[in-house]
């Protein structure tokens, strides 16, 4: 039930909504019209992005790609780097850390850095070329968190969205959440909805497909997410394993979390007798010496047979990088690593194979919808 607190917010909200809304569709108009030039290059590129503010799961499913495609394609991966130290283009080495590629790429390099290039630029279109001149064989780029750099053409746009929070029932920002209009859904090759539950029924994969309505030539598919056990974030100052269907009610797990949506983990943490605590920041929260003395003050207050600190891998790169962190606190604490589960399209379809053919589809059988804001008249809805 909405308060009134609710609707004045609203009230305010909603005219600045339509001044976002129109200044992001006149944009959108504007490369629909060639007005704005998209620039194309000769190797393929994949776009994976989504028009929500927020997590929708877009690092994962970046690693799931790298997973099945970098035995066929030299894949390098591209991303602004957020929250990152420096400028420019940089490329991942051995030397990188959270503050010089921030803390997704660094991330992706720590995993697959001897299976594919990993590079951070402010510049899509710079940062490819810069890729390029440095190995002229790679033969896909994946573009991360990129769905609204509209100056590059990518022959495969992927758009993720959190089932938790339908593009469908959502605004334009500020009163909503959405960079754009729902209706950029329709600039896309291939819809994802992520972070399904597991007992979801057929019933519910149906409403969101009705509820999206995507056009006849979009695929859309649906993934949920994988929890591993914990794996300590200082491996040589660990001292046991934990297995979280090992914990009882007289284990305590502080939550410590630095992301843009952390109830998921929250939830899934409810599946286990342990009781659990929660310290959350902001999403690439830089944690300061003020922050982890913090988290040393309450650590020690927490009673319990075995206590731990469990956080999510990406907030790990960081926490393992900072100077900061607490020696003592180095045993006890650990990250829950995450995969994708891809559960297939709507008709049993795959989705690495649907990615394959569009990579490898002739320019006039890829993106056949007439501009990229969802103006497709002249196609058909999905029946």
């Amino acid at each position: 039930m909405r308060t009134t607190k609710d609707v004045i917010f609203s009230y305010l909200l909603t005219p600045l909504s339509w001044i976002y809304g129109a200044v992001t569709n006149v944009r959108n108009k504007l490369y629909d019209w060639h007005m704005l030039k998209a620039e194309t290059f000769d190797v393929p590129i994949i776009c994976v992005g989504n028009i929500t503010v927020g997590g929708t799961g877009k690092t994962p499913h970046v690693e799931y790609l790298i997973e099945y495609l970098s035995s066929v394609y030299n894949i390098a991966v591209l991303s602004r780097g957020y929250k990152r130290k420096t400028r420019g283009f940089v490329l991942g080495t051995h030397n990188s850390t959270p503050r010089t590629i921030g803390d997704e790429s660094y991330q992706i390099l720590s995993k697959y850095g001897n299976r594919v290039k990993i590079a951070v630029c402010e510049s899509r279109r710079k940062g490819i070329r810069e890729l390029m001149n440095i190995d002229p064989s790679i033969n896909l780029i994946i573009l991360d968190d990129a769905y609204q750099h509209r100056s590059v053409e990518a022959k495969v746009k992927i758009l993720l969205m959190d089932y938790n929070r339908p593009v469908y029932t959502d605004h334009v920002l500020p009163l909503g959440r959405l960079r754009e209009s729902k209706r950029a859904v329709g600039r896309a090759d291939i819809v994802v909805v992520t972070k399904m539950p597991d007992d979801a029924a057929p019933l519910q994969y149906r409403i969101v497909s009705n509820n999206l309505d995507l056009w006849a030539f979009q695929k859309l598919f649906f993934s949920r997410i994988d929890y591993g056990q914990p794996l300590p974030v200082f491996p040589d100052d660990s001292r046991y394993t934990v297995r979280l269907d090992s914990l009882t009610r007289n284990d305590i797990v502080l939550l410590l979390t630095g992301i843009a949506n952390p109830r998921p983990l929250v939830r899934y943490f409810k599946n286990f007798e342990c009781r659990v605590k929660i310290n959350h920041f902001p999403d690439h929260h830089d944690f300061s010496r003020n922050d982890l003395q913090r988290l040393q003050v309450r650590y020690d207050e927490m009673k319990g047979a075995r206590k731990l600190i469990v956080t999510t891998e990406k907030d790990a790169v960081r926490l393992a990088n900072n100077p900061y962190f607490p020696e003592k606190l180095k045993p006890y604490i650990f990250y829950l690593p995450i995969s994708v589960d891809m559960l297939g399209g709507i008709d049993g379809s795959n989705f690495i194979n649907a990615v394959k053919s569009a990579i490898e589809a002739s320019p006039n059988n890829i993106g056949l919808r007439k501009g990229g804001s969802g103006d497709t008249d002249d196609l058909d809805k999905q029946e």
